[in-house]
């Protein structure tokens, strides 16, 4: 019976995801509309599951902020592997956060701001053999000043981790 319970607090443990509230008191405050107002370069890969590269890309991104809506206009470049070549996001500050759309995302995109961190979660179609599958990205974006972030995604099928994209992003224009 030990050894079931074991298991079974193990299994949730692994479950867990990152705690946002953890960042509300670190700095430098992470505000979404600012950073990407105006020209930001990223930089990023993806693993799959066991933690090989299988994508390799950078993207510009030109970000623009009408009160209370930022709209995102992104163009992709590939050194490995494929993908979308652009993608258009529109997001809208809302009293409990943000929600925001994309070209390629299927519903809404819900994001809560903590501090230094933004945590951003969406579902996407990714292309998968001849056809495509429905997974979720969990995305955290922490900032290293006000000029440069770093961005992790973790893309789930079924709740289970199956595939990470790490950015490094910097504004261009200030």
């Amino acid at each position: 019976m030990k050894n079931i319970f074991l298991v079974l607090c193990l299994g949730l443990a692994g479950c867990a995801g990152i705690e946002g509230r953890v960042a509300l008191d670190e700095s430098p405050r992470f505000d979404l509309f600012e950073f990407f107002d105006g020209q930001v370069l990223a930089v990023g890969i993806v693993q799959d599951r066991a933690g090989n590269v299988i994508q390799r890309f950078e993207a510009d991104i030109n970000g623009s902020v009408q009160g209370d809506t930022l709209v995102l206009d992104e163009q992709f470049r590939y050194w490995q592997g494929e993908g979308p070549a652009t993608r258009v996001w529109t997001i809208e500050r809302m009293d409990q956060g943000f929600v925001g759309s994309a070209t390629d995302i299927p519903g809404p995109a819900r994001g809560q701001s903590f501090g230094n961190a933004l945590s951003w979660q969406y579902s996407m179609r990714l292309p998968y053999g001849d056809g495509t599958i429905g997974v979720r990205f969990d995305d955290w974006f922490w900032a290293l000043d006000d000029q440069r972030m770093i961005n992790r995604s973790y893309i789930k099928k079924f709740g289970l981790t199956v595939a990470e994209v790490t950015l490094y992003m910097e504004r261009l224009d200030r």
